[in-house]
């Protein structure tokens, strides 16, 4: 199992060969939504969609043998993109590493530059729904 830092590091090499194309990041970005499994109908509900979204975001966890386990969707490719990127970081470790995780890879990849400050709200609200959804499992962890 690759650790948070291995997986933050292959997307920033994977975002090198593309740095400079603006247009291209984004296609990529979409892309890796495409890539995303499908949500299951019956987690699309108004209790998993995050707040502070642009677009629909819906969002939930799942606890298994001590690590969480992320499921999402949305209704933008870009969106899908970016919230395929966190889960590919935050999925499969245990609570406390991802409350511990800092996301480095989103500035080292200019993320910022690619997505504007409206797309960004909604990918800080994401990254905080994952985080809460770790401190909830925190109790289950202790307890497993």
């Amino acid at each position: 199992m690759s650790t948070v830092a291995d997986i933050q590091n292959e997307i920033i090499e994977e975002f090198e060969l593309i740095s400079e194309d603006r247009e291209a990041t984004i296609f990529y970005i979409m892309e890796l939504g495409q890539k995303l499994p499908p949500l299951p109908e019956e987690f699309k509900t108004e209790e998993n969609i995050i707040k502070g979204c642009q677009s629909t975001v819906w969002l939930t966890a799942q606890f298994k043998e001590g690590k969480v386990i992320y499921l999402a969707d949305s209704n933008t490719d870009i969106t899908k993109g970016l919230i395929s990127l966190l889960i590919r970081v935050l999925s499969n470790q245990t609570p406390k590493t991802i409350l511990n995780t800092e996301l480095d890879f989103i500035h080292k990849i200019g993320m910022s530059q690619v997505i504007g400050s409206q797309r960004s709200n909604g990918f800080n609200a994401m990254i905080k729904q994952m985080k809460l959804y770790a401190l909830a499992f925190t109790n289950t962890e202790t307890t497993e």
